[in-house]
């Protein structure tokens, strides 16, 4: 397989269940369909792909994002994102997030991820159509810090015993934005936000992959914390289970940015964990991300997701 400039485009798998980088392929350029559909089914078996050393500006990175799907637009995004860009955020925005609600980025970053696994997430899990994939490109990074992780939620629900692969077959659960948020004492700015702002949806607690067909252990630790018909201490010794079988080391990848470097990962069969080791005074993490529009969660028994609040198909 050749790429547009006639190079040949390589795949080398880093980790043993998921991730693989691809090479002899210009992003920015004009990708034929058997490029395309490479780049596509790497995605599907290795759930996150890498490249290094694009030159993708925020026209040529919404181009791209259009050979695979349908490009979000955000209602809504920070004053770092490019306004003449609607489909592209700029994670930089994130560091604003707590000054708006009285709190520097660290405490607003601890009060989201107060245990080891809460941070783990899907992009707009609380959806009841959670984006197909994320587009991901790395602009400044620092020096050290600011890596970001992976899981193949596939290979974890593959990885279960047959008995807990039956009970949790059948099983729905509740998925809410901000439901781990440990508030502060009193009054708290952030957490009226999330309340007046709230979103929410039934999943199911494995989804079967539309594409590949593969039954996809749908759980998190940050969007995740009641399963439905279980009591709340059933449901939170059943989710540490899962969410711990859903992050096993043999389940991930871990990848180190450098400027220019994209990763595509599938929003549906992945979790991932954003960094929280930037330390690096003077050392920004400049990252824009393109999603592609996804469809409503399906379970085996063949029952879709349901909204619960603030969320529909297709309005963002």
């Amino acid at each position: 397989m050749t790429g547009d400039s006639g190079t040949e485009i390589e795949l080398r798998p880093v980790a043993g269940h998921i991730g693989a980088e691809i090479t002899g392929v210009d992003l920015a350029g004009d990708l034929d369909d058997a490029a395309v559909a490479t780049i596509r089914s790497a995605v599907l078996r290795w759930k996150v792909v890498f490249f290094r050393d694009q030159e993708l500006d925020h026209a040529a990175h919404i181009a791209l994002a259009r050979r695979f799907g349908e490009p979000v637009i955000l209602g809504k995004r920070g004053s770092a994102s490019p306004q003449d860009h609607p489909e592209v955020e700029t994670t930089a925005d994130r560091l604003e997030l707590g000054g708006r609600y009285g709190m520097d980025h660290d405490e607003w970053l601890r009060r989201r991820r107060h245990s080891l696994l809460r941070g783990w997430h899907c992009d707009h899990g609380a959806r009841v159509d959670p984006p197909a994939a994320t587009i991901l490109r790395a602009e400044t990074v620092p020096p050290y810090g600011g890596d970001t992780q992976w899981s193949n939620l596939a290979a974890a629900y593959a990885g279960l015993s047959e008995p807990v692969r039956a009970f949790v077959d059948g099983l729905r659960a509740e998925h809410r934005r901000g439901v781990g948020y440990q508030a502060r004492p009193g009054d708290d700015a952030y957490l009226r936000h999330l309340l007046d702002h709230q979103v929410a949806t039934e999943h199911p607690l494995v989804r079967v992959h539309p594409e590949t067909g593969e039954r996809v252990l749908f759980v998190n630790g940050y969007y995740l914390e009641q399963i439905t018909g279980l009591s709340r201490a059933e449901s939170a010794h059943v989710l540490q289970l899962l969410v711990e079988q859903a992050t096993r080391p043999e389940y991930t990848v871990r990848f180190r940015w450098e400027p220019g470097s994209v990763a595509f990962w599938d929003n549906r069969s992945t979790i991932h964990l954003a960094p929280g080791d930037l330390v690096t005074p003077g050392h920004p993490r400049i990252m824009h991300r393109v999603m592609l529009a996804g469809d409503v969660p399906v379970g085996p028994d063949g029952k879709p997701s349901a909204p619960i609040t603030g969320t529909e198909p297709g309005r963002w």
